[in-house]
């Protein structure tokens, strides 16, 4: 069953149509050459309004990966963020996911994409957990993957890119067709990288470990939120070059992810990770992001733009 509601209505280049008629041309550059840059984020209910989750930092984002593509976008960043909240609030959803989308239109096709006109859109829907409404308890079977991460210097990692999910989604029908939740790519050289959309942290003696930029991953805004809140928690942190087998022997592991949220890791290639169980170090972190989340703590660094729907 789709999650989409086909009553919806989206924001394109400007003006707010339809969810039925917010179409492309099949001549469209991204269809046939992957050119599309885009974001991922969630508003929450609760008892303050709708809070859209650092929305300034997602379209930061979202303007970071477009230079590196060379795509200007026609819209500065606040109009961009008032777009993504007029979508929102035509929509009248309290709580959804959030999908901006920058990409090379209907103009030319070919490899130089530069002919081509940047389009832009906004689409927002009601989506549950991503990785399954158990799973933030029960946590997740993972296997590692056979695909390896995007190497430097052929595709930025930096950039959340569509053309890049193609790799993703090879690592993620994968591991669902052996029976899995989710793959975990290692790099070129064998080092941990991340999950097909989400990054990964490893609990070991009580500190937390996470790959670093340098291992091919994208810089999430979720994965910089927990190591916030870990240090504040008194948790130490250690960005790290992480070999293959520490998946094998580490206390806890977790995902994080816009749409995974903080999500752990029952076991690992059939090896359970810890006690097999959901632990101690991530109960703590769940608890801190979601009490935010949920207006149960206080907002210290304003991550939540509230909009009345």
């Amino acid at each position: 069953m789709s999650p989409f509601p086909a009553t919806g209505i989206v924001w394109m280049n400007g003006r707010l149509v339809p969810w039925k008629d917010a179409t492309i041309h099949v001549a469209s550059h991204v269809i046939h050459y992957g050119s599309s840059i885009f974001e991922g984020f969630r508003a929450y209910a609760n008892p303050k309004g709708t809070g859209l989750f650092r929305l300034s930092d997602h379209t930061r984002r979202l303007y970071n990966s477009c230079k590196i593509y060379r795509m200007k976008v026609p819209y500065s960043e606040e109009e961009f963020n008032a777009a993504i909240i007029a979508t929102v609030k035509a929509n009248k959803l309290r709580e959804c996911y959030i999908r901006p989308i920058v990409y090379r239109g209907y103009g030319a096709l070919g490899v130089d994409p530069f002919p081509n006109p940047v389009d832009c859109a906004v689409l927002v829907w009601e989506w549950g957990r991503y990785l399954g409404e158990e799973a933030l308890e029960a946590g997740v079977d993972v296997k590692v993957s056979t695909w390896q991460r995007l190497a430097p210097n052929s595709f930025p990692a930096l950039a959340k890119t569509g053309a890049n999910y193609m790799n993703s989604q090879l690592i993620k029908m994968e591991a669902k067709l052996e029976g899995y939740s989710e793959g975990i790519a290692l790099n070129i050289r064998g080092h941990i990288s991340e999950g097909s959309g989400e990054n990964i942290f490893l609990v070991q003696n009580g500190t937390i470990y996470t790959p670093p930029l340098s291992s091919s991953i994208l810089p999430g805004i979720t994965r910089d939120s927990v190591m916030i809140l870990a240090r504040k928690l008194g948790i130490p942190v250690r960005e790290e070059t992480l070999p293959r087998e520490m998946l094998y022997v580490a206390d806890e592991i977790f995902f994080t992810g816009s749409a995974a949220e903080i999500t752990p890791v029952r076991s690992v290639d059939k090896i359970p990770v810890g006690d097999g169980r959901r632990g101690p170090v991530t109960t703590r972190l769940q608890e801190a992001f979601f009490a935010i989340l949920q207006g149960r703590a206080a907002d210290e660094r304003r991550w939540l733009t509230y909009i009345e729907i």
